[in-house]
């Protein structure tokens, strides 16, 4: 049982005896929710944290380098693709604008770099090889946004996807609904309440990100997409997406089958 469903029932101080009770008696409860036993192959999965490591200690050096070069007044924009750019600049030696120490401290970083860009590659191959022959993870592939790494992802996290009534539900658990507010009948919905799985959230995000931005430009995509972008901000329409790609991944796990695309018109 999650633990903070545990605590409503602690009395008092909290001791081994006022735990083992609130247990019991949370046990009994018909609504209580129980987190389900991962098998030993599961809890070997590590492919996919080891990657999520690989690519925070990148994203971090990439960032120091970035900064660092800076203060030189050597600027570049913010993203992995503007890196090979000041990487080429730490190389050339007819370069004069940095100093031989700042030189030799930075290409350090420029190694490092390169060296979890190979890793995690390498930890894609795996994913990608892993995701072809899960019957399962190949039919979520299917759904626009969704490629190998969420689909890996969501086998990974989702151990039982029917204890999990609708789509609506694994939303919510993966933290992309409304946080609910409400008293005195009135009902009040705020931002998203970003519980439950951070990794799983965040791709399900970034997978919506480069819908819209397909959107932007000019490929035809559902009507409803571009009717969202219209009325919505950016991020706001991200998320809205993120959620229903989380209700189509529920909806293909528990019935099967593939992702069918409705009708598509020009959202422009």
């Amino acid at each position: 049982m999650p633990p903070a469903y545990v605590k409503a029932y602690v009395k008092r101080n909290k001791t081994d005896a006022a735990d083992a009770e609130a247990i019991c008696e949370a046990v009994t409860r018909p609504t209580m929710r129980f987190v389900p036993i991962k098998s030993a192959e599961e809890q070997a999965g590590m492919v996919l944290k080891t990657r999520e490591l690989f690519v925070r200690q990148r994203s971090q050096t990439a960032n120091a380098m970035r900064a660092h070069m800076a203060e030189l007044g050597i600027i570049a924009a913010t993203g992995m693709t503007c890196i090979a750019k000041l990487v080429a600049i730490l190389r050339d030696d007819q370069d004069r604008r940095l100093p031989a120490p700042a030189r030799a401290a930075l290409l350090e970083m420029a190694e490092q770099i390169e060296t979890l860009t190979e890793r995690i590659e390498m930890l894609d191959t795996k994913i990608v090889a892993a995701v072809k022959v899960d019957d399962a993870a190949r039919r979520l592939t299917t759904i626009p946004g969704v490629g190998p790494i969420i689909a890996a992802t969501v086998r990974a996290a989702v151990q039982d996807p029917a204890a999990f009534r609708t789509g609506r539900d694994l939303a919510a658990w993966i933290g992309i609904t409304p946080r609910a507010n409400s008293s005195g009948g009135k009902e009040r919905l705020g931002k998203i309440s970003k519980r439950g799985n951070k990794q799983l959230r965040t791709l399900l995000i970034v997978g919506a990100t480069s819908i819209l931005k397909q959107a932007r430009r000019g490929v035809k995509l559902p009507a409803w997409i571009g009717s969202l972008m219209a009325r919505q901000p950016y991020k706001v329409a991200a998320v809205a997406l993120a959620n229903k790609m989380a209700r189509t991944i529920w909806a293909l796990l528990v019935k099967g089958g593939t992702y069918q695309p409705p009708s598509t018109t020009p959202t422009a």
